[in-house]
């Protein structure tokens, strides 16, 4: 059985006064809890999947939990009630499609998105909330921005910090970082727009966007025609890319809890690569947790995780992911400072495989993010 440690000066008393826990649920700390989710990034639909899971979870362990759009907020009079009512906020929220959403019709749903990119009461919502838990992904969720917002606003949220946040999402920089310390990573170079193109890296090769996540905008490319529409297809995103070399052999991922290693996790796609329609359609890939390696790889792919994670400065929790060869040689590819809690994210089933129910996991996430903001 899974327990946790009873913070007083943050947990709130149900009326019986009750503090048990069972199964992760926490009758004893009622909490007033915004999920933050969807906004206005190439990920929206991960996040609301995120976000579902998640209120779900935190419902069934008692909190006054309510699921929340970033971008288009609640525009009801009752906003300052809005942890009293009894609406299901994820009721009409569906699976993540095979295919990014469109932005451009989220938009068009605002007609002041222009000049805010909080919603209709967000801001305030989130003041009256005992905490936020971040279920947002990509751009204006991971960046760093939001949490800087919220840092000067004195609002407690989940997840990495606004610098780490900021760091992680630049994929180029996190590589200079993590090669300065020690941790391997792929070869490779960035490519700004305009820039000439100096093609160091052979083919094959992985051409990605320099900002964002879900694999949207990465593409292999095994030609020099594939090359050109790797490149297109990756500046749709963003203005810079990251071209690296191609690794064949294994990917994985290993999750960090306060700077803890997860077990390890293997990520086998049935066809092509780990790409955004593969990492959220049920039976796209076989995911094997604890992943099938000597003890002596695991350790080293564990160590390399938890060495990133104090590297990158990051807090509360992140995921990492590798590559590794023929050879057994491992490479780190990216550090997620808000990894994905839908029904197939890889973070939920190395925890589960150490014994903590995603319940469970989503109470330990709020623990830690509050004893680090006291």
């Amino acid at each position: 059985m899974f327990y946790y440690e009873r913070n007083e000066c943050y947990a709130v008393r149900n009326e019986a006064g009750d503090s048990s826990s069972q199964d992760g649920k926490a009758e004893g700390i009622r909490m007033k809890i915004v999920v933050l989710a969807g906004g206005i990034s190439t990920e929206r639909d991960v996040s609301l999947s995120s976000g579902r899971m998640i209120y779900q979870a935190l419902k069934n362990n008692g909190h006054k939990a309510v699921l929340l759009d970033v971008y288009l907020g609640y525009e009801k009079e009752d906003a300052e009630a809005i942890f009293e009512r009894h609406d299901d906020w994820a009721e009409e929220i569906g699976a993540v499609g095979e295919e990014n959403p469109d932005i451009e019709a989220v938009k068009a749903l605002r007609s002041d998105g222009d000049k805010n990119f909080f919603g209709p009461n967000v801001i305030s919502i989130c003041q009256a909330a005992d905490v936020v838990f971040m279920a947002l992904h990509g751009q204006n969720g991971e960046n760093g921005k939001i949490q800087a917002c919220f840092d000067l606003m004195g609002i407690r949220y989940t997840g990495a910090d606004y610098v780490s946040s900021a760091l992680c999402m630049d994929k180029g920089l996190t590589k200079e970082l993590l090669d300065y310390h020690g941790v391997p990573v792929p070869r490779g170079i960035s490519l700004k727009r305009g820039e000439e193109d100096r093609k160091s890296v052979p083919f094959p090769c992985i051409v990605k966007a320099c900002s964002g996540g879900s694999s949207v905008g990465v593409c292999i490319a095994k030609d020099e025609r594939e090359y050109e529409a790797a490149l297109a297809e990756g500046f749709r995103y963003d203005e810079e890319v990251i071209i690296e070399q191609y690794i064949n052999g294994r990917e994985f991922s290993v999750g960090v809890m306060d700077g803890k290693a997860l077990p390890v996790i293997e990520i086998a796609p049935l066809q092509g690569f780990y790409d955004y329609k593969n990492k959220y359609q049920a039976g796209s890939a076989v995911e094997t947790c604890p992943a099938l390696l000597s003890e002596r790889k695991t350790k080293e792919m564990q160590f390399l995780a938890e060495k990133a994670f104090r590297v990158l400065r990051l807090k509360n929790y992140a995921r990492m992911d590798f590559m590794m060869n023929d050879e057994e040689e491992v490479f780190c590819l990216e550090a997620n400072t808000l990894p994905g809690m839908t029904p197939t994210s890889l973070l939920p089933q190395e925890a589960q495989a150490q014994g903590i129910s995603f319940g469970q996991l989503c109470e330990k996430i709020i623990e830690s993010a509050l004893k680090q903001a006291v």
